[in-house]
């Protein structure tokens, strides 16, 4: 494996369903909104999972144990739901006997647990209404729930509310301006009636990070806070910026700067806070947007605000001055942990450096941060000033350098796990190796890619370091900082867990497999073949009595990038299935069986080589196409791999489709810009591909670009 990136960036995800033991009918829950703030809180039942991570304090952990690991060995499937093409990486949410998910471009439907029945479908167009946002993100990794209104968010910004009978929308936001270069795909999350938001774009604009709070009910906004200061000289919103802007230099804002809060946020209720994960540079490279000084504040933190004003509390800093995109925008859990005879309220988080960071959350200091998997860029976190001892040209001053991990992180942002009964965090765990090389590169010609292109501001390579183990699922103690036991997984990139109060932990994997682990030894106690990948995280919950749990299979988001790493299970956008999987104790249900893959290439009898024009191709495709359609142009099923497609072959056909945008409502983007040389350029570059798949000469680059 060996992937290259000459400036870019990413994301990834996919779902499945299950049963719960409870004792609740399908009746509407009652008792006005304090009946909600129950479902939501950290020690509610466990009867419905209403939001992302389950509570507020994303946990991702059902204490329902009617499926236990003395049993769940009698666990089938019990219905099966099939998806259209589009996204699945996804997590679901339940809520009285529903279940409620957005695959494709935030496309929700409604089902009826019991019976597998799709009660209500709504599309709302984001393909059609994103324009050149249509180039980043791969459409939602998730929903959320409030007061008997589905909430979810759009790549084109919009934060809409749905009635959960009707799928109607009761209320619309639009959360950025129409020009902005942003775009959404994470959760919305809610919390004591209001319902937060953020976006994407840091990896590809000059993006100032934010996030706009609303009430849950009506959608009038309430507050905003940006996470980056801006122009000194249009002043500051707030002193939490004026403060900020002390620790940046040069003329940042120009870059936008960056901290784009795609993913992670968490609510405290313990303190009446929300948390943010905050992402990376934009541009990564510090010497670029930061003149090579300053902490830049709040880059790659976990940032407190109060949950009433949006105000500024505290922060903690896992990467100052970050170069590398390891963003802390991976999940934040919340736990009450005995830590040396004194209980402490902390936060827990696996970013992307490979630490696992456990934070007092009343006011941001360090406790502890261990690696969790092998890291080389930095000696340790010293515990007394927060901060990363660095090695030696960790940050290229002086030339390449390779360490571990990389810009995909040790975690990505499939969702980790703890579980209260064990005391400990399930990490879906990456182990690869990069190497950063900024050579020729320098502010006086740095030059954000034009319409959301992906833009790093260094070259960056990744791959796996001689080692035949790239992934783990690793049960981590934190209190002790240590792992209790950890397993090699076949591939690098899997799917999010779920802990239960039957002590299992549930993950899919892409090569087809949904399984259950004893949550104490790791051992393997029942898998299921999905007949296609899964990534998305599962859910539990009950219904009448029933435990159930739900994942969605299929393979979406940025684990479609690995195309190279994929063409082993047969993985291709157009004939994986996508399905909504639901099981419970005694399921007899089944599934068709899977159809093998093999790509062919398609039928070019006119291709001539030239290595030249294939090369240039190849650099438009890095930066512009293999974000969906894969590295080298070997597709991994978050779009077509473009070597079995005949598209390509003809001229008029190529512009038509690229060019003229015949299949946005499809999700493919439009690149009006592109000229005829750059169109011509492309076609070189996939059917060069598609020539080696037929058994020619690859006359690319690299082979294999793209990040």
């Amino acid at each position: 494996m060996n992937l290259r990136y000459p400036g870019a960036a990413l994301a990834a995800a996919g779902l499945l369903v299950l049963a719960a033991c409870g004792t609740r009918t399908t009746d509407a829950p009652q008792g006005g909104v304090e009946t909600w703030l129950a479902q939501l809180s950290d020690d509610s039942d466990g009867t419905d999972w209403p939001a992302f991570g389950r509570t507020y304090g994303e946990q991702h952990y059902s204490p329902l144990s009617q499926i236990n690991a003395d049993n769940v060995g009698e666990l089938g499937l019990v219905w099966s739901v099939d998806l259209p093409a589009g996204n699945p990486a996804t997590g679901p949410i339940e809520v009285d006997g529903t279940i409620y998910l957005a695959t494709g471009y935030s496309v929700i439907r409604a089902i009826d647990v019991e019976t597998g029945k799709v009660k209500w479908t709504y599309d709302p167009k984001a393909p059609e209404a994103s324009g050149i946002k249509l180039r980043q993100g791969w459409g939602s990794r998730g929903i959320a729930y409030w007061n008997h209104k589905v909430i979810t968010a759009t790549q084109d910004g919009r934060l809409i509310a749905l009635d959960e009978d009707t799928g109607q929308p009761v209320w619309t936001a639009q959360t950025f301006g129409k020009d902005e270069l942003r775009f959404i795909s994470g959760p919305p999350r809610v919390f004591d009636g209001k319902v937060i938001i953020g976006s994407g774009g840091s990896d590809s604009g000059p993006v100032r990070g934010l996030v706009v709070t609303y009430d849950a009910d009506t959608g009038k906004k309430l507050w905003q806070f940006y996470t980056v200061p801006g122009n000194p000289a249009d002043g500051f919103e707030n002193k939490a910026m004026e403060m900020a802007a002390k620790t940046w230099a040069g003329e940042w804002w120009k870059y936008g700067g960056g901290g784009s809060v795609w993913n992670a946020m968490t609510y405290d209720a313990a303190n009446d806070q929300i948390l943010l994960g905050t992402g990376n540079g934009a541009p990564w490279n510090r010497k670029i947007r930061s003149a090579g000084k300053g902490d830049n504040l709040f880059l790659c933190s976990i940032v407190a605000l109060d949950a009433k004003t949006g105000e500024y509390k505290w922060h903690y800093q896992i990467n100052p001055g970050e170069s590398w995109d390891f963003n802390a925008s991976m999940d934040m859990e919340l736990a009450d942990l005995t830590i040396d005879g004194k209980r402490r309220q902390v936060v827990m988080t696996a970013p992307k450096n490979g630490f696992y960071y456990v934070i007092d959350r009343t006011n941001g200091k360090l406790i502890s941060a261990e690696p969790f998997v092998d890291v080389t860029w930095a000696d340790r976190i010293d515990v007394a000033t927060g901060r990363p001892v660095e090695k030696p040209n960790a940050r290229y001053e002086d030339g390449p350098t390779t360490f571990r991990p990389t810009p995909l992180g040790a975690h990505s942002w499939m969702p980790m796990a703890f579980s209260p009964q064990t005391g400990l965090t399930y990490i879906p765990a990456i182990d690869l190796q990069v190497t950063y090389d900024d050579s020729g590169i320098t502010p006086e010609n740095f030059e954000w890619a034009p319409n959301m292109g992906l833009t790093s501001g260094v070259g960056y390579a990744i791959d796996s370091g001689g080692r035949d183990v790239t992934g783990w699922l690793i049960a981590w103690d934190p209190v002790a900082q240590k792992a209790r036991w950890r397993l090699p997984m076949d591939a690098h990139l899997n799917g999010g867990i779920m802990a239960t109060g039957g002590n299992l932990i549930f993950q899919g994997r892409p090569d087809n497999g949904f399984s259950a682990y004893d949550a104490r030894t790791g051992k393997r106690l029942w898998n299921f073949d999905a007949k296609a990948g899964v990534v998305a995280p599962p859910i539990s919950y009950s219904v009448n009595g029933k435990q159930y749990v739900t994942v969605i299979a299929g393979i979406g988001t940025s684990a479609g990038l690995f195309g190279p790493m994929f063409t082993k299970y047969g993985i291709d956008y157009n004939h994986q299935s996508r399905r909504v999987l639901t099981f419970a104790l005694g399921g007899k249900a089944t599934l068709p069986a899977k159809t093998p893959y093999k790509a062919v290439a398609f039928d070019d009898p006119g291709y001539k080589p030239d290595k030249g024009l294939a090369t240039k191709g190849e650099g438009l495709f890095n930066g512009r196409c293999a974000v969906c359609h894969g590295t080298g142009a070997i597709g991994g099923g978050t779009a077509p791999d473009l070597r079995t497609s005949g598209v390509p072959v003809d001229p008029a056909t190529f512009a038509s489709v690229v060019r003229d945008g015949l299949l946005v409502p499809n999700g493919m983007p439009q690149f009006g810009e592109f000229t005829d040389e750059q169109l011509s350029s492309l076609r070189q570059y996939i059917r060069s591909r598609a020539a080696e798949l037929r058994g020619g000469k690859n006359e690319s680059a690299t082979g294999s670009t793209m990040k």
